[in-house]
């Protein structure tokens, strides 16, 4: 089984941000969002892995290089960005008659992987949400086969929205039918849509199950970053690199530190997670998420997102600043 990760997306929701970085590269509970997925399906026996790249692909290339060498990599740029099901046509030579696992690239999901992965069929990532009209929607008959689904309905049928997770045993299949939407034009708002191709697959004969997700982590703009970031860190406890000397400093768990940083005379937590090599002096974060290389000074931060490289001084309350920024509040 090979897994296909589109991460090509622009992440305009979690701009000034991603005009430095992907969106799939952003920290969130002591990790990046990549991480957390590629991690994840690796565990479960996964070693083959093609990632869909565009806007700054060169920094996910070699963020994957550097962090997963041992891995067997393929990356594919989506120069035009005519979605999802564009994005995975893009892999059909690599893939050729072998099973898929897709994994969108900002989806952090809780569920037995073993189990879906050990499925005599194909299976489809399912979560119940009170307004379905935003996302995928599956429709469950009673035999517990998925019967239809269908990309942001204005009047869903079902409140079962798909979480962008997809195991695919008949890869062949899925090409079929994503070329029909091509020869057809088949578009769901202005895009080749892989629900669409997944719906071809169901009307054709496939067979697809769901499965549902424990937790469903959004990452996907600044506010339910935050929530899943403390949500994450509840979850596994925060972890603070050894070998460190926080002089005057308070620590609320559950925090995450990575290594390098220069902490002095603060109140860091609870829900916090800082990158690499950053200095916070005489300054109180909660809540907040805080990039690598990056310089606070007397400051008090609540509910807020600071990019790397970044250099922050004097007082605020809350803030979403970019990479490369300095801000002096004196």
């Amino acid at each position: 089984m090979k897994a296909i990760i589109p991460v090509a997306g622009a992440g305009a929701k979690l701009r000034p941000h991603t005009y430095t970085q992907p969106k799939a590269l952003i920290p969130i509970a002591g990790k990046t969002i990549l991480s957390f997925i590629v991690d994840q399906l690796h565990e479960a026996g996964i070693t083959e892995f093609i990632f869909i790249v565009g806007y700054l692909g060169d920094k996910i290339q070699e963020y994957v290089k550097n962090t997963y060498p041992n891995l067997v990599t393929h990356f594919v740029y989506q120069n035009e960005r005519q979605g999802t099901g564009h994005a995975v046509e893009l892999t059909k030579n690599i893939v050729g008659t072998d099973e898929v696992f897709v994994a969108l690239g900002d989806t952090i999901c809780e569920f037995d992987i073993k189990e879906v992965i050990d499925s005599e069929y194909s299976m489809l990532g399912i979560k119940k949400v009170d307004d379905p009209r935003n996302f995928g929607v599956a429709e469950i008959n009673e035999e517990g086969f998925i019967e239809h689904v269908v990309e942001k309905p204005a009047i869903p049928k079902s409140n079962m929205a798909l979480v962008g997770l997809y195991k695919i045993k008949e890869s062949d299949f899925l090409y079929q039918c994503l070329h029909h939407l091509f020869s057809e034009n088949i578009k769901t708002y202005g895009e080749y849509n892989l629900t669409d191709a997944l719906d071809c697959m169901i009307k054709r004969g496939a067979k697809f199950k769901p499965f549902k997700v424990k937790n469903w982590f959004d990452c996907g703009k600044k506010e339910t970053l935050l929530e899943s970031n403390a949500t994450l860190l509840k979850k596994f406890g925060g972890n603070i690199k050894d070998g460190h000397d926080y002089k005057n400093t308070i620590i609320i768990p559950p925090v995450s530190i990575a290594a390098g940083c220069d902490i002095s005379n603060s109140i860091i937590g609870p829900h916090v997670a800082i990158g690499t090599n950053t200095s916070i002096k005489h300054s109180i974060v909660r809540d907040s998420i805080i990039g690598s290389y990056t310089t606070l000074y007397e400051v008090v931060l609540d509910n807020s997102l600071i990019g790397s490289d970044a250099s922050v001084k004097g007082l605020s309350r809350s803030l979403n600043i970019g990479d490369n920024t300095e801000i002096d509040f004196g």
